[in-house]
């Protein structure tokens, strides 16, 4: 046999029988959401196509699965080209008697973490737990309002090179276990999740890919989209209950102060749904959209396009033609409210942050970075010098570290794409 027939595809025959891989199933409105956790794929079906699934892994072969459908539906299928989509997906194990060549799936964080081991995450108790918990440093906070922290808690200490680099190690430990709590969140449900760096706009940030959770229970679901939220709240509640039991004025009081504060700090990033943060994602869950932020792209630079030609005066047919068809056209009408309205979110807040950045956060870098370069040497004594070296290690490196994610991640996409 040649290597050119070694290659070829299975013939897929009415007697034909399909070996799936393990594929779970939600139903979603009128459609299904049929996937394989293990490689994080998912489809969206309609209902005759999750039967057709159901049919196929109960063992009926190709023919007899279009004979059930044509029974129940009184409508035709081809089957056939439909198990070669499932093989396209990567959910078909085997055809007949030829196993179907499988990728690898990708690579999971902390693998050795069982659901089991991690089963009370998804408890309904623990919720409760956190709004008591929430609700206790409110009312310490009602009665001591002076304890809610400003950005001069940050300064703990005289010396500018322990704050920056004790504030840039509490940060980033912070960031951390707010990535685990997703990736724990998600391993209670069976979901492998994976934590990486990566790039929000002008932002570095620790992601954590939990897309398998989307065949969980909306219930699950929430409590993982939710969940490094929630420990943000969590610790800033205990670090307010300690703090004000801890006297004013100590060094004890004033890192405290400043963690509750490097705690609390993340949570407005959260409300910036157009770079896709935890609340993008409940919100996307919510509105029940598949893909919100790509549609909304979409269909912003669909009306970009028009809005170009409309300004320039070209209002002809063939110049709609150009355009293309609207792309929120296709989703269903609930959808299709939901993704115009967040393309009108996505290009306010995105123009707002690059704005932000060209206009305060680079000059403010610059200045920053010349300012500890000038004050490295022998003249500003060994302070000026740890301050400067400070500046250096901390912003400059997350500098670099943007870069070099940002780098690599669109190397990750080009090749994705071209595979």
């Amino acid at each position: 046999m040649t290597d050119t027939a070694a290659e070829d595809p299975p013939r897929i025959g009415p007697t034909t029988h399909v070996l799936l891989h393990d594929l779970a199933v939600r139903q979603d409105r009128d459609e299904w959401i049929v996937g394989r956790i293990a490689t994080r794929t998912f489809v969206a079906l309609p209902a005759a196509g999750a039967r057709a699934v159901e049919l196929l892994s109960a063992g009926l072969s190709v023919g007899c699965t279009e004979e059930s459908l044509r029974a129940e539906t009184g409508e035709e299928f081809d089957i056939a080209d439909f198990v070669g989509d499932l093989a396209a997906l990567g959910f078909v194990a085997r055809i007949g008697d030829r196993p179907v060549p499988d990728a690898e799936p990708p690579r999971a964080s902390l693998p050795w973490l069982r659901p089991r081991h991690v089963r009370l995450a998804l408890h309904p108790v623990l919720p409760l737990l956190v709004a008591v918990l929430l609700a206790a440093a409110a009312v310490v906070l009602v009665r001591r309002p002076d304890l809610l922290p400003g950005y001069r808690d940050l300064l703990w200490s005289r010396h500018g090179s322990v704050v920056l680099l004790s504030g840039a190690a509490a940060g980033w430990t912070l960031l951390l276990a707010h990535e685990l709590a997703h990736l724990v969140t998600a391993r209670a449900a069976g979901v492998p999740g994976r934590m990486r760096l990566g790039t929000r706009l002008q932002f570095l940030v620790m992601q954590t890919d939990i897309s398998g959770i989307e065949l969980a229970p909306r219930r699950h679901r929430l409590t993982a989209y939710l969940a490094g939220i929630a420990l943000n709240l969590s610790v800033a509640s205990v670090l307010l209950l300690v703090l004000a039991a801890t006297e004013t004025g100590t060094t004890a009081h004033r890192l405290l102060a400043a963690a509750l504060l490097l705690a609390l700090l993340p949570l407005p990033f959260q409300c910036m749904v157009f770079t896709r943060t935890d609340l993008y994602f409940v919100l996307q869950d919510l509105t029940g959209c598949r893909d919100l932020y790509g549609d909304g792209l979409a269909y912003a630079r669909y009306r970009f396009r028009r809005s170009v030609r409309w300004i320039r005066g070209v209002r002809s047919v063939r110049s709609a033609r150009d355009d293309g068809p609207d792309p929120s056209a296709r989703l269903p009408a609930h959808e299709r409210r939901a993704v115009r309205v967040y393309s009108v979110v996505l290009v306010v807040g995105t123009a707002a942050c690059l704005t932000f950045m060209a206009a305060v956060t680079l000059p403010v870098d610059i200045a920053l970075l010349a300012r500890a370069v000038r004050g490295l040497g022998p003249g500003h004594g060994l302070a000026g010098n740890a301050d400067a070296v400070a500046v250096l290690v901390v912003l400059g490196g997350v500098n670099v570290l943007w870069l070099v994610t940002w780098w690599r991640n669109r190397r990750s996409r080009r090749s994705a794409r071209a595979t």
